[in-house]
């Protein structure tokens, strides 16, 4: 018997699935020779600092820096109570402890994620259980049955994984000695007030910097005008055609009189057609997506998506096994991966209009292994999905579109550029023209991309041409735009390198580890820069608050802000994973900058960054309590009659279920009128589907017993 660890109870249902085992125990799969049984990601944390000593119970300056000698692990705090341990955490942990000592088993395979932090996560829950069994590692990119079956029979010892181990404990204990110490005393030394923390991580102030950075460009940019010579040549079968004056390849002109000179000797004048060149150029596809790119895609195209939140759904669709694996920084595939690739193509394309069109190719912009890292790009898998929530088909089309792209004919199309002189005038300049004319659709029909085509009339060298009409144009140079989601992702992604082009080949060249963050934590690092306060959305733009301004003013530790600081320990973390680097060195580095960095603060002039009210305001009264007419107001878990403690127990909780299902919470708009009306209109309702619809609730008291319940009404149009 073989006893397998995934790293979720879906996953193991894959693994259970593929193996045909129907047999089920408590927490466990059981049949077929294997045992199937799960984590819920981290079953262990790392010790907080007062499970090491009571005195770092109380945050005094005196108390830093404070590393361990050893780093411990404990079961994972419960959510409502960080002192006790999670209750299902421990009961989790049992049962595999129980089923690791069981006489039959002989064998132990950790079947998470493949990465660092999957590693991390299986090796902290068998190790810390003593195994006297020996451990194997599953590797796979995705979960459908044959890659499960086929994984299972090659399986390879744990211990050839313990770089990416060594790799995945130093993340993790670099970030707990930098986040704990330097959170403790920057809140300590830049902060009045208590209930909150001023938060200092490795990843999270080179991303705040790259935002604070952008703003401070805006705000300095000084605009500047500039001009253009514009004119409208005929030909002799009366078509026309626009041009710009270009001297050299100079087009844009600080001298506005100097450019109304020229336009002044074009007045009675005629045209040549100087030169004209037409090329034949073909366009190739935009590579397979890594996640970065996945992310920047979804969240530029579709209002209101995070790229938290395409990781989790991009997750969900991995585990349901209709995509590999998400969390890749590479944006190409396995040469291995080449027959499979094409059976997975042949499946997807059969149900498609334009499947005529769709080749199978094997080439290196799509099969490379030097552009691969650790995991190929995303694709979709043979396993072709039935039923998608509205969310998931969006994140699944647009993989599946990418990965149809790359063998479809390319898109041709023909660009023309015409030179026109002005007959008898000496200018340093002439004018040019381009046209561009799109010859076969190519990749872009996969998704009806349209080509913006600018048609031109057809001449021939040497032809004349009548000067129409010409004007000096007056144009603002414009400030850069604000980071969003997607700009950001591409400047952590590489460090701040490559940031003028859009090409992703570009990123392929970073594939050496030198990074802000992993694929895998970028969205995580993002959405705590908004939960924390220190940037925030506005439509798709990210801009700094005020405290993350202050932040990034004051805060003495410049190398935490520093990109190429923060890149090359990504690229030690890296190293480490390809024994070219070792942990203790990379520890002992963290331990002494975090150690250097404490002193710095305790040393820097007081200034407060942030303060912190300790005056509560009063509850707002949403309006009077169909039970005992109290007021009621919002709590943090609910909103609640304010007679509770005489006993009211009337409350519309925020974790709803029902309102949940359908992918929405309540808010004050809605108890406002649920309280005055009985009854609140409610928009963007999600169904089982994951279609979006308005409905009418009302939240009525059972006529048998003291609990409330939702009632829907549809508006009659």
């Amino acid at each position: 018997m073989k006893l397998i660890l995934a790293e979720k109870p879906s996953v193991s249902k894959n693994i259970a699935d593929a193996l045909k085992i129907k047999g089920r125990g408590d927490g466990y799969f059981e049949g077929n020779g294997y045992i199937v049984t799960w984590a819920f990601g981290h079953l262990l944390q790392l010790y907080d600092a007062k499970d090491y000593d009571d005195k770092m119970a109380t945050w005094k300056m005196d108390n830093f820096p404070f590393i361990p000698d050893v780093f411990k692990y404990k079961v994972k705090s419960s959510p409502k109570d960080r002192d006790k341990p999670d209750s299902g955490a421990n009961k989790q942990l049992k049962i595999i402890k129980s089923l690791m000592r069981r006489q039959d088993v002989e064998a132990i395979i950790s079947a998470c994620d493949y990465d660092r932090e999957g590693q991390v996560i299986g090796d902290s829950i068998i190790y810390n259980l003593k195994p006297t069994k020996p451990v194997y590692r599953l590797l796979l990119n995705e979960w459908t049955p044959a890659e499960v079956l086929n994984g299972l029979d090659n399986v390879k010892r744990n211990e050839e994984l313990k770089p990416l181990q060594d790799a995945g404990v130093s993340r993790q204990w670099a970030d707990w000695a930098i986040g704990i110490n330097l959170t403790s005393v920057a809140t300590l030394k830049y902060q009045k007030g208590k209930g909150k923390a001023l938060n200092i991580g490795r990843v999270l102030l080179p991303t705040l910097k790259i935002i604070y950075d952008r703003d401070k460009e805006i705000e300095n940019f000084v605009p500047e005008n500039y001009y253009k010579l514009q004119a409208t040549f005929g030909t002799e079968k009366g078509e026309k055609y626009d041009g710009t004056y270009f001297e050299g390849k100079e087009e844009k002109f600080k001298s506005k009189e100097a450019l109304e000179e020229i336009e002044r000797k074009l007045e009675n004048k005629k045209g040549l057609v100087h030169k004209k060149d037409v090329q034949k150029k073909k366009e190739y596809p935009p590579f397979l997506f890594n996640l970065s790119n996945l992310q920047g895609y979804i969240t530029s195209k579709f209002k209101g998506w995070t790229s938290d939140k395409v990781l989790k759904v991009a997750q969900s669709l991995y585990e349901k096994k209709f995509i590999t694996y998400p969390r890749t920084s590479s944006i190409a595939l396995e040469e291995s991966l080449v027959g499979k690739t094409a059976k997975v193509l042949e499946t997807l394309a059969a149900d498609l209009p334009y499947k005529d069109e769709i080749k199978f190719v094997k080439s290196k912009r799509v099969f490379n292994n030097a552009k691969v890292e650790s995991h190929s790009a995303i694709i979709p898998t043979y396993v072709k999905p039935k039923k998608l929530t509205g969310d998931e088909e969006k994140v699944y089309e647009a993989v599946k579109n990418r990965f149809i792209m790359q063998f479809m004919p390319l898109a041709e199309y023909e660009e023309t550029r015409i030179e026109t002189k002005v007959k008898d005038v000496d200018l340093k300049g002439l004018f040019v023209s381009k046209g561009k004319v799109q010859l076969v659709e190519g990749w872009k029909k996969v998704e009806r991309i349209q080509s913006k085509d600018t048609m031109l009339p057809l001449v021939q060298k040497g032809e004349a041409v009548e000067l129409v009409a010409h004007e000096v144009t007056t144009h603002t140079t414009k400030p850069p735009k604000q980071h969003t989601e997607k700009t950001l992702l591409r400047l952590m992604e590489t460090a701040g390198k490559n940031v003028d082009g859009d090409d992703e080949e570009s990123v392929s060249a970073v594939l050496d580890g030198f990074s802000i963050g992993t694929p895998a934590t970028r969205a995580e690092t993002i959405k705590k820069l908004k939960d924390v306060g220190y940037i925030e959305g506005q439509n798709k733009n990210l801009v700094t608050t005020e405290l993350g301004r202050k932040l990034v003013e004051t805060f003495p530790i410049q190398d935490l802000f520093n990109l190429d600081f923060t890149g090359r320990l990504e690229k030690s973390l890296f190293d480490i994973e390809k024994k070219q680097f070792t942990k203790d060195d990379f520890l002992k580095l963290i331990f002494d900058f975090t150690t250097k960095s404490v002193e710095t603060i305790k040393n820097e002039k007081d200034v407060t960054i942030n303060e912190v009210s300790l005056q509560r305001k009063p509850n707002e009264v949403l309006g009077k309590c169909p039970v005992c007419g109290h007021g009621v107001i919002e709590g943090q878990k609910g909103f609640g009659c304010s007679n509770w403690k005489s006993g009211c127990k009337f409350v519309i909780w925020k974790n709803d279920k029902f309102l949940g299902s359908m992918k929405k919470k309540p808010t004050k708009t809605m108890v406002k009128a649920l309280l005055k009306n009985g009854i609140a209109p409610v928009k963007g309702l999600t169904s089982k589907k994951g279609n979006k619809f308005d409905a009418m609730l009302r939240y009525e008291k059972n006529p048998d017993n003291d609990y409330y319940s939702w009632k829907m009404e549809f508006n009659k149009n």
